[in-house]
């Protein structure tokens, strides 16, 4: 692994921010497979922290254990606080925190507009429509359309839109570029930046480094369940050749 730590414990991140989400020691198993062996992650009051490792390394787990679906965990977990580890995933959600699959889990028999409003309002922060068109245009003009008659681009605004509505004030987003053409990726740089600016925390899954390098606080490396880093910009951008070398390995 080139010139990147391997050591499974890291140190708490200093900051003068409020800690929203925080996971310590975090270990998850699929049946009897032991997928997660204590990933330790911090995000800070209007963070936005990435998470990357090569596939399989445990990323998509670890937000699932976080949000309470699929795999049986152990640890701690604490959302602004309050421990939520053990708690169903409807009961997080209502506590703040939303998850956008990177399935994007569009609702085919429905058109736009009822994914859109499928999701139930849990807090009085939420984007209101006029702000969630002025984000995704594509969306407005395809109110009447069935969910995956969407490209993927479009599907992917909407997974995102549908959660913004919510009111919940920490997202998590799984790989929301994955096989979207430059132009969308593009798209979804500026309104991951924008949400940043509005005060959103942000965990987000990605193995697109370079799109990964705009929009960061910080990075945690993931290996074999393991977080076996953590860096930020200023670090990561001056380890970039590491990075690449490592993710390409």
């Amino acid at each position: 692994m080139s010139n990147i730590a391997t050591a499974p414990t890291l140190t708490v991140v200093p900051s003068d921010k409020t800690p929203v989400l925080e996971a310590r020691k975090l270990n998850a198993w699929y049946d009897e497979s032991h997928v997660l062996h204590g990933v330790d992650i911090q995000l800070n009051e209007g963070e936005l922290v990435v998470l990357i490792g090569k596939n399989g390394a445990g990323k998509t787990t670890t937000l699932r254990s976080i949000m309470g679906i699929g795999p049986r965990a152990t640890g701690e977990i604490h959302l602004f606080g309050r421990p939520i580890l053990g708690r169903p995933p409807e009961a997080i959600g209502r506590l703040g925190l939303a998850y956008c699959p990177e399935e994007r889990a569009i609702f085919s028999s429905l058109t736009v507009e009822e994914n859109l409003f499928l999701p139930p309002v849990i807090g009085p922060n939420g984007l209101s429509v006029e702000e969630i068109f002025e984000l995704f245009p594509n969306l407005k003009e395809r109110l009447a359309t069935q969910g995956t008659k969407l490209s993927g681009g479009e599907q992917q605004m909407l997974a995102i839109a549908r959660i913004l509505r919510t009111g919940a004030r920490v997202l998590m987003l799984d790989e929301p570029t994955e096989g979207l053409a430059p132009v969308i990726v593009e798209q979804i740089a500026k309104t991951i930046a924008i949400l940043k600016k509005k005060g959103f925390t942000i965990l987000l899954v990605e193995q697109n480094l370079a799109f990964a390098m705009s929009v960061l606080d910080r990075i945690y490396l993931v290996d074999q369940g393991r977080t076996v880093d953590v860096l930020d910009k200023s670090a990561a951008s001056a380890r970039i050749d590491d990075l690449k070398a490592w993710l390409s390995v």
